[in-house]
């Protein structure tokens, strides 16, 4: 099977967890170059700002070859025509996952027809992680370590976003 270039793997990323990890290496299969891109969604007030999340995401990514992680603004097929992505990566964790992501995938198809969707579903064992989840943790002060990849070292940013307020 021949690898396609460059995929760009959208989201809020608030924060990146295992499940986010296991769509990213399942899409380094597939793909060149896969660029996990935060974006800003101002219909979400974020727990990290955006450039914490980017800073958290490196080091979840860190000795992965081919990844190169960004923040955007605006519509996702923009920066993949501005970034030379071809596809988007969506995880999927449930079945309600794919009712809203191919609503999403469809709108993005119409205005840009030479961009694909793919879908890529989590491991069992990391489908009932979210970030909402493990914000639920951290505002509560429970440890979300489990849930997050091994070379993030969250209290280092917990105390970083409590700086920033």
């Amino acid at each position: 099977m021949t690898k396609m270039r460059t995929a760009l793997f959208p989201g809020s990323f608030d924060p990146f967890t295992l499940g986010h990890l296991d769509i990213l290496r399942s899409a380094l299969t597939l793909f060149d170059k896969v660029i996990v891109a935060v974006g800003y969604n101002s219909a979400k007030s974020g727990f990290f700002p955006p450039e914490l999340r980017v800073q958290i995401i490196r080091d979840a990514v860190a000795g992965l070859d081919n990844v190169e992680v960004c923040c955007y603004r605006g519509l996702t097929v923009d920066i993949c025509r501005e970034l030379g992505a071809g596809c988007i990566i969506r995880g999927l964790r449930t079945t309600t996952d794919f009712e809203m992501e191919s609503v999403i995938a469809q709108a993005n198809r119409k205005m840009a027809p030479d961009i694909q969707s793919i879908f890529i579903p989590s491991g069992h064992e990391y489908s009932f992680i979210s970030s909402t989840v493990v914000r639920d943790v951290l505002n509560n002060g429970g440890s979300a370590k489990c849930f997050l990849p091994k070379n993030v070292d969250i209290d280092k940013y917990l105390a970083l976003r409590l700086k920033e307020d």
